[in-house]
């Protein structure tokens, strides 16, 4: 909806086309509105009953979380790097995503700088 109120400030409508819905008009507004909170309920509902699934899972014992899959290859990961391999090679070679890669890079880094 906020979207819509920007476009609103802009004088531009939305057409949804294989919807029929024009939200210049009053109707087009309503079937917008009513659609949005439609998925806001569904959104909720879902939440609160993975809220109440991990309550009852932890109350007997099965979760435990997600697990740190990097944290083991932590010392890995710099090892390589500074052996010169690229953070892509590294990624690839330890089965972790770059981004993982840079991030673990990133904070020795810091850690090192602070030493």
């Amino acid at each position: 909806m906020g979207i819509i109120d920007v476009l609103e400030q802009k004088r531009v409508g939305l057409r949804i086309l294989n919807l029929g819905m024009d939200t210049q008009t009053p109707t087009g507004r309503l079937m917008l509105t009513v659609l949005g909170g439609v998925a806001q309920f569904e959104r909720e509902v879902m939440l609160e009953r993975q809220r109440e699934g991990i309550a009852q899972a932890k109350a007997a014992g099965k979760y435990k979380g997600l697990q740190p899959v990097a944290r083991d290859k932590r010392q890995e990961v710099v090892r390589l790097a500074a052996e010169g391999l690229t953070k892509t090679r590294i990624a690839h070679q330890l089965n972790l995503g770059e981004a993982t890669v840079y991030r673990i890079l990133a904070t020795a880094r810091r850690e090192a700088a602070r030493a």
